[in-house]
């Protein structure tokens, strides 16, 4: 795939203003991020990239509301976090963002269909109208005739198009994505990878990407750097 055309900025999707992250270890403080700033902008696509252990796992947590920080904000869609309950916390991952981890986690007894219509549906969206969108985004996805089939009958990167297709279900405005491809051979994690990007630009959903692959890192609209706790710009690392 070649790299695409770069992005034209529109709304920032995720912002993250002076972010810090402080771990207590027994009598030590880890400071692991530093005052952290970043802009996610919608349709834009980042490699975040850094060596195990510098934090990209911790910034994608506080980014998807599921870690707060020691200081700073996180914005999405231009509207603060901080100082949320839990329950407006979860209203916000349910509504605003999706996830995609290493390991798919589908729910084994449903089909792939419905393992992307249950977010859906959970959301409050007619069954009739989930069942339509999930069909649709798995048969973008090259899974049109594999939609009945349980995640034990799909290959890996066939199950790995389902979390993709499930991360997307409700058309998020940020989705974050913890080495989607890591557990995958190469060739299909470029293929994965690339229907990936395909689909956060037609749906214009703004897209963070934790991965340790820098040629698929060299292919996103920019790459930042998690280092000694801050973000660098990332693209000489990539290039």
């Amino acid at each position: 795939m070649n790299k695409p055309v770069p992005h034209t900025p529109g709304r920032p999707a995720l912002e993250l203003r002076g972010v810090r992250r402080v771990f207590e270890v027994g009598p030590q403080t880890l400071e692991v991020l530093k005052g952290v700033d970043l802009k996610v902008a919608e349709g834009e696509v980042v490699a975040l990239v850094g060596p195990s252990g510098s934090g990209k796992s911790t910034l994608l947590h506080i980014a998807g509301l599921l870690e707060s920080p020691s200081e700073g904000d996180v914005l999405i869609g231009g509207v603060s976090c901080r100082g949320l309950n839990e329950r407006g916390r979860t209203r916000i991952r349910r509504d605003e963002l999706g996830f995609v981890y290493q390991f798919h986690h589908l729910l084994p007894e449903f089909t792939a269909l419905d393992n992307v219509v249950l977010p859906q549906l959970i959301k409050g969206r007619p069954k009739r109208e989930a069942q339509a969108f999930a069909r649709d985004l798995l048969t973008r996805l090259g899974l049109g005739e594999r939609l009945e089939h349980r995640p034990p009958r799909l290959s890996g990167g066939e199950q790995q198009r389902v979390a993709i297709a499930r991360a997307l279900a409700n058309r998020p405005r940020l989705l974050l994505a913890d080495e989607p491809t890591g557990n995958l051979d190469p060739k299909t994690a470029r293929h994965v990878f690339e229907e990936l990007v395909s689909l956060a630009r037609s749906e214009n959903v703004a897209a963070l990407i934790a991965t340790h692959n820098l040629a698929l890192a060299g292919k996103m609209d920019r790459a930042v750097l998690v280092h000694d706790g801050k973000l660098i710009d990332g693209r000489e690392l990539v290039r």
